[in-house]
C-alpha cells in the first residue's frame, strides 16, 4: 500500500473519522494531486507512486493550487476545507518521517465571510409542535425526530445512530458518542421523556413482525435510520408549516436549540458541553443571534429609540 491508502486507514482507524469525513478528505487530496500531477492518468491517488506524491507537496505548488481553486470561483470556505484536508495529510506524512515539515502551514489562506447560523424561533416551531399527529408508527417517529433534534441539539448523524440503550428515561439523559469518538450526556426535559415513552410503545408494536434491533429510529421497513433519512424527515415535516421559512434541516434545528438556550440565559460553556463542541469558539457564533434579539428589545423598549 502507498502513503495515500495508509493515510485513509489512519483517518478511519486511528483518528476514528466517519467514512463520510474520510471521503471528504480523500477527495480533497485527490483534487490537489490532479492539479499537481496532471500527467498522471491513473485516476486514483492510491496508484500514484509515493515519490511523485511527496515531490508534489511543495509550498509553491500548493500556493498555485490555491490560486487555481480561486480561479474556479470556489468559495473561500471550500478552499480552506481543501487546505485543511491537505494539511492533515502532510502532518501525517511528517509523523511517518516522509516529509520534513508541513508546507501547507506556510500558505496564506483566503479569508472567509462570517456566516451566521440560521435558526427557527420557538414561536415559529410552536405551530408545528401544536399541530395534531396521527398514532401510526411513521407519524409518531417523524414528530419525535424533529422534537428530539430541537430539544437536545443532536447532530443528524447522532440522531440516526441512536440506540435504545443510549436513552435512560429514569435519569432523563441521552448518552451520545459524537465527533472524535467523544462521549457526552445530554439532559432531556420531562415533555421529551413522555414523547419518547409513547414512541417506544408504538415502536414495539411496529416491530412485532420484524427482526428486533437496537436502532432507536427505524425506517418504514424496519431498518436502522440513516443520515439522509433524517434529513428527509425534517424537510418533509417542516415544509407543511407556513410560518417556517429558510433551510429546513437538522442542523438548523440544532442552531435553533443553541440560540434558544442562549437567549434564555444559559452560559456558553454549558451550551458547548451539550452540543459537543471541541472549542468555545464554535459556540460563540450564537452570541450574535442573541445580540440581534437584544437590539430588537432595545429598539422596542428604549424611550428615544422610537423618536424621529
Amino acid at each position: 500500500m502507498g502513503c495515500f491508502t495508509d493515510f485513509l486507514d489512519y483517518l478511519t482507524v486511528k483518528r476514528r473519522y466517519s467514512l463520510r469525513t474520510a471521503k471528504i478528505y480523500a477527495d480533497a487530496v485527490e483534487d490537489f494531486l490532479r492539479f499537481a500531477l496532471p500527467e498522471n492518468t491513473a485516476g486514483s491517488a492510491s496508484s500514484i507512486p509515493d515519490k511523485e506524491i511527496l515531490d508534489s507537496l511543495k509550498f509553491q505548488v500548493i500556493r498555485g493550487y490555491v490560486s487555481s481553486m480561486m480561479d474556479r470561483n470556489l468559495d473561500p470556505r471550500t478552499v480552506n476545507l481543501h487546505l485543511s484536508a491537505l494539511s492533515t495529510f502532510c502532518s501525517y506524512l511528517v509523523k511517518q518521517d516522509m516529509l520534513p515539515s508541513n508546507p501547507v502551514k506556510e500558505v496564506t489562506r483566503p479569508k472567509e465571510k462570517k456566516r451566521l447560523p440560521s435558526f427557527f424561533t420557538p414561536e415559529a416551531l410552536k405551530q408545528y409542535f401544536d399541530s395534531p399527529v396521527a398514532d401510526d408508527y411513521a407519524s409518531v417517529r417523524n414528530r419525535l425526530i424533529v422534537t428530539m433534534l430541537f430539544d437536545t441539539g443532536l447532530r443528524r448523524a447522532e440522531a440516526a445512530s441512536l440506540r435504545t440503550g443510549d436513552i435512560d428515561l429514569s435519569r432523563r439523559t441521552i448518552s451520545i458518542i459524537g465527533k472524535g469518538n467523544k462521549q457526552r450526556f445530554i439532559p432531556i426535559v420531562d415533555s421529551l421523556c413522555e414523547k419518547i415513552g409513547d414512541y417506544l410503545v408504538v415502536r414495539k408494536a411496529f416491530l412485532e413482525e420484524k427482526p428486533d434491533t437496537e436502532a432507536f429510529f427505524l425506517t418504514d421497513k424496519g431498518g436502522p435510520a440513516y443520515v439522509e433519512f433524517v434529513n428527509r424527515i425534517v424537510k418533509n415535516e417542516l415544509s407543511s408549516i407556513k410560518g417556517i421559512s429558510g433551510k429546513k434541516t437538522p442542523h438548523t434545528l440544532r442552531h435553533s436549540f443553541a440560540t434558544a438556550l442562549l437567549n434564555n440565559g444559559a452560559d456558553l460553556n454549558s451550551i458547548k458541553e451539550v452540543l459537543g463542541h471541541s472549542s468555545l469558539a464554535a459556540t460563540e457564533v450564537y452570541t450574535h443571534n442573541s445580540f440581534e434579539k437584544l437590539k430588537e428589545i432595545y429598539k422596542s423598549a428604549h424611550p428615544r429609540a422610537k423618536s424621529k
